[in-house]
Order: C-alpha cells, then sequence, then structure tokens
C-alpha cells in the first residue's frame, strides 16, 4: 500500500470526527428536526464551504481526488480547525502546507523567565527574531545592561550594539560578529518584509548607524548558530563567551540565547561579576537609600 492509499481512509475519519463535534448553532445555523448526530451534515459543510457536495462527500469518503489549498481552508474553516489540525489536515490530503507568517513576540510568561533565572551564573536572553529582548536573568544583565546601553532606552540587542560607541560597547571585534547578526536577522525578515514594525525598525537603525546600513544592503542571508563571542566589561575585562541558541517550543521565532565561558578565565570573571552583584546587594541592603 502506497502512502496515499494509507493517508486517505485518516482523511476520511479525521474528515468525519471534526465535523461532529461542529454543531449548526456553532455555524450561526439552525438546529432544526432529525438530526441523527449533533454535528453539521455533509451537504451543510459542502455549503458553508462554497464547494459542491458531491465533491466534498468523495473527500471525506476518502476517494482520489485533488484538494486546493484554497478548498482546504475553507474546509477548515467551517470545521473550525484550530492551526495543527490545519496542517493535519493538508498533510493528510497531500498538500503543501505554507503556515500563516509568525507574529513578533513581544513578552514571555513566568515559566520561560525562570528558566533563565536557574541559568544564572550563565547569561541568559529570550530574543524574538527582530533581536528585540523580550527577557535576561541578572547574570546577562551584569555583563550586558550599563548606563550607557541602558541610555538608548531601545530593548534590542541589534540596536544597541550599532549605536553605542565602541568603547562602551559590550561586544569586541564588532566587524566581524555584527555582520553575522545582520545576516541572521535577514534570515527572518522574509517572513516579515512589508510588516509596519519591521520595516520601521530597519529604517531607523539604517538612519542611526550606516555601517549597519552598509551590511542590510549587502543581501547576506545567515541561520542562528553557535559562535564563540568576546565581551568587555569594565570591572572585569574580556570575557570569551559561547553563544548557544534554544528554541522555545509554543513561541515561534523565540529563541533562548545562553552564553557560556569559554576558558578558564573566563569562568573566574563570570564569578567575579556574580560577587560583585552580591556585594552591592549587601551594601545596599545595609545602607538604604534615604
Amino acid at each position: 500500500m502506497n502512502t496515499t492509499q494509507r493517508r486517505r481512509p485518516e482523511l476520511a475519519a479525521f474528515l468525519r470526527s471534526r465535523r461532529a463535534r461542529v454543531t449548526p448553532t456553532d455555524v450561526g445555523m439552525p438546529p432544526g428536526f432529525r438530526r441523527r448526530t449533533p454535528g453539521l451534515r455533509r451537504e451543510e459543510v459542502a455549503q458553508l464551504s462554497g464547494v459542491g457536495v458531491t465533491w466534498y462527500t468523495w473527500l471525506e469518503q476518502g476517494r482520489p481526488i485533488n484538494a486546493s489549498a484554497q478548498v482546504l481552508d475553507a474546509v477548515a474553516r467551517t470545521l473550525r480547525l484550530d492551526q495543527p489540525e490545519r496542517e493535519h489536515l493538508y498533510h493528510l490530503a497531500e498538500v503543501p502546507y505554507e503556515p500563516d507568517p509568525p507574529v513578533t513576540a513581544r513578552a514571555v510568561g513566568p515559566e520561560v523567565q525562570g528558566v533563565l533565572d536557574a541559568l544564572d551564573p550563565h547569561p541568559a536572553v529570550v530574543y524574538n527574531a527582530r533581536f528585540d529582548i523580550l527577557a535576561t536573568n541578572r547574570a546577562y544583565r551584569d555583563v550586558f545592561f550599563t548606563s550607557r546601553t541602558l541610555n538608548t532606552r531601545v530593548y534590542n540587542a541589534l540596536w544597541t550594539l550599532f549605536t553605542v560607541p565602541e568603547p562602551d560597547c559590550p561586544l569586541v571585534f564588532r566587524e566581524c560578529e555584527l555582520p553575522v547578526m545582520v545576516a541572521t536577522l535577514r534570515s527572518s525578515y522574509g517572513l516579515h518584509a512589508g510588516e509596519p514594525a519591521w520595516e520601521d525598525f530597519i529604517r531607523r537603525l539604517s538612519e542611526a548607524s550606516p555601517f549597519f546600513a552598509r551590511l542590510w544592503r549587502n543581501g547576506d542571508v545567515a541561520p542562528p548558530g553557535p559562535r564563540v563571542k568576546t565581551f568587555r566589561h569594565a570591572a572585569v575585562g574580556e570575557m570569551r563567551m559561547t553563544s548557544v541558541s534554544l528554541s522555545i517550543h509554543g513561541r515561534p521565532e523565540c529563541r533562548i540565547v545562553v552564553y557560556q565561558p569559554d576558558d578558564e578565565e573566563t569562568c573566574l570573571r563570570v564569578q567575579r561579576l556574580r560577587d560583585l552583584r552580591a556585594t552591592t546587594a549587601t551594601a545596599a541592603t545595609k545602607n538604604p537609600a534615604p
């Protein structure tokens, strides 16, 4: 039995089960009389979806007929399928599935924040596809948040790295590191081209940084991946760290980026930053501001 022969019975069973759970009231139809089941009839699904009754009947019977994406979308809307069910319908009907463009996330929940906090003393942050900073742990703030970086008032890693003067920038070797980050940004841009928030961000950063504008015009594309980066901190000096990206289930285009020390000296300097934090907190407790 080939793949199509195996999938068609599954498609038939899936459509019948989804039809049975949608009542006429759910779709604004009168309940009517003499219904053997509470769900919609086949002819009602066909009518609401704008397809022929015979065609839909054959589809639900698992016959080898072709279905377009537009028709499947109409059936999915009628049967009130959610995104995973819609994708499942496409796979069973052997039609290429194209998901809706992801919505750019702007925040995370307490569960994700708890993961970040548990990673301390490793700096960790949640970025969306535009490098907006959605959440951080204390170790990340120790390394990257300074008076100069916070003064930008734009919680976006790219904005900070391109607009803060080089002596105050936490990233060393910007000339070779920033092109990779811009190429990573462009790899996500394809899903968001034309969206006002994305276009406005790229326009404003291009105006603020000729270096970014030049890199953006290059058109290079690269996916996120592990890299060894060198950061500077006024209190402890330079730190070499490996960045590792972890996707977050259920949050499209969001990722946790964890920075792990790449050598023993960096381990010591990260710990020194943590000790400085503890010392500062103790002093603040003993000498509260008036």
